[in-house]
């Protein structure tokens, strides 16, 4: 299991994301075969499991590629566009696009730049306790599977 090594107030982001990134990474050295998480689901309340739920292998696939995120950096804008374009026109086939980015800067443009901060700040806080949580689950449930839980 691996340690924190940085001190930091409880509540800073940079320890939300130290916590979160040494959750994934004691994830990835329990879980030594993440094929066995393929259709596996995550008991939802009452150990009944969500409808329509990930199954546990798409949870680890995507806390690790988060986890790339946080600790590298985000992807050049280009990169990120063209990713983000692609996620679009497949919303795009279906119906449900959002509305042009152009409308949303002038929307985000019109809230004062600390609003904006707090805003997303916040929501990142809550997304990393989220995610840490979830890689948390996937390592239990990895553990209880091939009996590993003490």
């Amino acid at each position: 299991m691996q340690v924190l090594t940085k001190r930091y107030p409880k509540n800073c982001l940079l320890t939300v994301m130290d916590r979160y990134s040494a959750e994934v990474h004691n994830m990835e050295q329990v879980v030594m075969i993440p094929s066995l998480l393929r259709d596996v689901q995550l008991s939802g309340h009452g150990g009944q499991a969500q409808a329509e739920a990930p199954d546990l292998y798409t949870y680890f696939t995507m806390l690790k590629a988060i986890c790339v995120d946080v600790e590298h950096g985000l992807l050049p804008r280009e990169e990120w566009q063209a990713k983000v374009a692609g996620s679009e026109a497949e919303e795009a086939k279906n119906g449900t696009a959002e509305t042009e980015e152009v409308e949303d800067e002038s929307a985000s443009g019109e809230l004062e730049l600390e609003a904006q901060f707090h805003l997303h700040f916040s929501s990142l806080h809550h997304i990393l306790m989220h995610l840490t949580k979830k890689a948390q689950e996937v390592t239990r449930k990895y553990q209880e599977m091939t009996g590993q839980v003490w």
